[in-house]
């Protein structure tokens, strides 16, 4: 069972939570309706109110959601608890508890790695009794994977390195029976994977190409990529310090893609689960790769090098043509690509793109379902325009303009198939929910579950 969940409650602290819209101290009895009424409680977001029993500890505690539109508003509960038990008691008819579950995960979370002393998380009970038993161990299943992902994010270059996603990825194979396959340096070039070599051959720890196998071969095939850039200090086109300050996140794809691989063996999906990290550091050195190079890719096509920052999208394109090699059903890839992303979005809503209308649709009814925002952006291919090069196929910048939208045309030249999608996401979060910043899923509950309907096994 995930760190901040239980099924062990005899004697629970009762949670009651109302958005503005469904307050009424009617919904509540005795002492604790009266107290509402006196604390000025009206459901509003954030909001907590704890009725203390007569040995003075906490005995029930009203909490506001608000509007009701967010989908994690409990973790500006659950962050702000100590220790202890509690039970959601009431909240409005139409709030899942797979939201009550993931924000009350979400603010319990803590990243323990580098602290001496943390304190226990709230305990929120779950039901098991019957059915509710399968549904507690799937929201069990989701919150670890989300912890992983952030654990993945927060962990600084110097222990997150290529070889630490590595590490990772072998976990993951050795935990679920998965093989792992990793070339590694100098030999990306025998293996055509030059794009991965170029960008990484300048750092300390050599770059790699991971790949892991999983389930059924005669299953549909789910391609999963994520871009694994473990830092990036912009290459020769350096970034300046406060741009270059949260780079440890640049590695937040392979992070999303490893949590949802997770997702899919540890649910047992009946697919062939194919994930691929292109794994490097985007360093300065001697043999750093420069503005102005045309460099080779696994397609063939030869890239004209505007900027080195653009560095994503280069090791991208390797792995979605290898992801093509062997005809899978569905690819997804996942990557921290574009700063236009977030000044198009912000940062909790995770834009996609695709080729595919049935795709995008089933998208947009997973993102209902779950409340985790996503939103279709325009694969617009007349920019390809903005893409040219008079001395290679084509270049890989396209400059300040429509930026996030370029870099999905740049990919889409290395992917063929139609069922294709492409997020171009943050991983990160500033302070926000009663939390300090630091790496946060974008888009990761909401592509699960279109997983899952997708892949439904049949009765």
């Amino acid at each position: 069972m995930h760190a901040a969940f239980t099924t062990e409650a005899a004697a629970p602290i009762k949670v009651h939570a109302f958005t503005r819209q469904s307050w009424t101290s009617a919904a509540l009895e005795g002492p604790l309706s009266a107290f509402a009424e006196t604390q000025g409680f009206v459901g509003g977001k954030g909001q907590v109110v704890t009725l203390h029993d007569g040995d003075g500890k906490p005995r029930d505690i009203l909490f506001g959601l608000g509007d009701g539109q967010d989908c994690l508003a409990f973790a500006a509960l659950s962050a702000r608890l100590p220790k202890g038990t509690y039970k959601v008691e009431t909240v409005p008819d139409d709030w899942p508890e797979a939201w009550t579950a993931a924000g009350w995960a979400d603010g319990a979370y803590q990243f323990d790695r580098y602290r001496k002393f943390i304190e226990a998380p709230p305990h929120l009970a779950l039901s098991t009794e019957g059915t509710a038993a399968d549904e507690a161990s799937a929201l069990s299943r989701e919150a670890d994977a989300v912890a992983l992902l952030r654990d993945l994010v927060n962990t600084p270059a110097a222990d997150m390195g290529p070889t630490g996603l590595q590490s990772a990825v072998s976990a993951l194979g050795e935990t679920y029976g998965a093989t792992v396959e990793v070339t590694i340096g100098e030999a990306l070039l025998d293996a055509n994977y030059p794009m991965v070599h170029a960008v990484g051959r300048a750092a300390h720890e050599a770059p790699r190409f991971i790949e892991l196998s999983w389930g059924r071969k005669d299953a549909p095939e789910l391609a999963i990529v994520g871009k694994g850039v473990a830092f990036d200090s912009g290459g020769l086109n350096i970034k300046t310090g406060d741009f270059m300050r949260i780079m440890k996140k640049d590695m937040g794809g392979a992070a999303h893609a490893i949590a949802l691989a997770k997702l899919v063996m540890d649910a047992e999906l009946d697919v062939h689960l194919k994930l691929y990290v292109p794994a490097v550091e985007n360093a300065i050195s001697a043999n750093s790769f420069r503005p102005g190079d045309v460099l080779n890719t696994r397609k063939g096509l030869k890239v004209e090098i505007d900027n080195t920052d653009a560095e994503g999208r280069l090791i991208l394109c390797d792995a979605l043509a290898r992801a093509e090699d062997s005809d899978p059903d569905l690819i997804l890839d996942f990557a921290t690509l574009t700063g236009a992303a977030r000044v198009a979005l912000g940062p909790d809503l995770a834009p996609f793109y695709t080729r595919d209308p049935a795709l995008a649709d089933a998208m947009r009814a997973a993102s209902e379902t779950t409340g985790e925002p996503v939103w279709e952006m325009p694969l617009w291919m007349p920019y390809r325009d903005m893409l040219s090069s008079s001395v290679a196929d084509l270049c890989n910048s396209g400059g300040r303009q429509a930026g996030s939208i370029t870099a999905a045309v740049y990919l889409a030249h290395f992917v063929e198939r139609e069922r294709w999608m492409h997020f171009d996401i943050w991983a990160w979060r500033e302070a926000k929910y009663g939390r300090p910043a630091g790496g946060a899923a974008t888009g990761l509950r909401a592509v699960w579950s279109m997983l899952q309907t997708r892949y439904a096994k049949s009765a």
